[in-house]
């Protein structure tokens, strides 16, 4: 049993947005079929003792005395706030609104980016042990990059597979931006409710946040768990964020204005003469 082609994630994401959601196609039938045909390959155990880290921005307040003054100080938020509350959650990208899951990560830093902190807020960040063994779905395993997704002509069934999965582990890891609609998680949410019903007790995914070089893997990975209580929390700090770095992939050629240029390929001077002139002009 295989995907049909490489682009099978990408046909089923535009059909649950824009065709039907909550019935479903033939067609969105036989990719969930075979979703969780292929899952059980990528199956991980997560032992239990393992302890992951979680981030909330912002922090709680405590009483500190000096002398016969007193005044309050900026604290970690308590253990019941850094559990998410049912009926308070909104949606995310494994759970619709009103349905708690645990979003975790393995690395402190990653906890902190995933949050999307603005420099110079407050972020309560604690660890959690994990209080039992939970079957995952690792959406990261054996991924294809996106280059060889795009260039690839002639895919063999593993071929196909693998693409498929590399999209899927791209949709959980895309970043949250504050102003996305709800629309924009429903295809992650079918599969994570997929992956819950077909018995795993949560995903793991590679983060988008951080970086590798040669000095190692820095980049670290999420795991959402279904059960809210499959792990608790075992302490918690609050850390302020001094600094965000930004690393740009460009995406597209640029363009230029081309009232800014006399002619192809030579730029009029400006107060910034030792500037070269870009290769192109529009």
């Amino acid at each position: 049993m295989t995907f049909k082609s490489a682009d099978s994630f990408r046909h089923f994401d535009k059909s649950v947005r824009r065709e039907l959601r909550y019935v479903r196609t033939p067609e969105q039938e036989d990719f969930l079929k075979v979703l969780v045909a292929t899952s059980h390959a990528r199956a991980l155990l997560l032992k239990e003792g393992i302890i992951l880290w979680r981030a909330q921005i912002g922090h709680d307040w405590r009483e500190e005395k000096q002398g016969e003054d007193s005044f309050e100080v900026p604290a970690a938020y308590s253990p019941k706030r850094m559990k998410p509350m049912p009926e308070m959650v909104s949606d995310g990208r494994a759970n619709p609104r009103g349905i708690a899951c645990l979003y975790l990560a393995t690395r402190k830093e990653t906890a902190a980016l995933e949050v999307r902190p603005s420099i110079g807020s407050y972020v309560s960040v604690g660890q959690f042990k994990v209080l039992k063994e939970l079957k995952l779905v690792d959406c990261s395993a054996d991924q294809m990059g996106a280059l060889s997704r795009w260039t690839t002509r002639n895919w063999t069934p593993e071929g196909i597979e693998k693409a498929v999965w590399s999209n899927i582990n791209d949709a959980f890891s895309e970043p949250v931006e504050r102003g996305d609609s709800s629309i924009d998680y429903v295809p992650t949410q079918i599969l994570a409710e997929t992956f819950k019903r077909s018995g795993f007790g949560g995903i793991s995914y590679r983060s988008s946040y951080g970086r590798s070089d040669k000095e190692g893997e820095k980049r670290g990975y999420n795991v959402v768990l279904f059960d809210i209580d499959a792990a608790d929390l075992i302490n918690c700090g609050l850390y302020l964020i001094r600094d965000v770095s930004v690393v740009l992939s460009e995406q597209d050629n640029p363009y230029f204005v081309s009232k800014y240029y006399d002619k192809p390929n030579k730029a009029k001077s400006t107060t910034n003469a030792g500037l070269k002139a870009p290769r192109t002009s529009a």
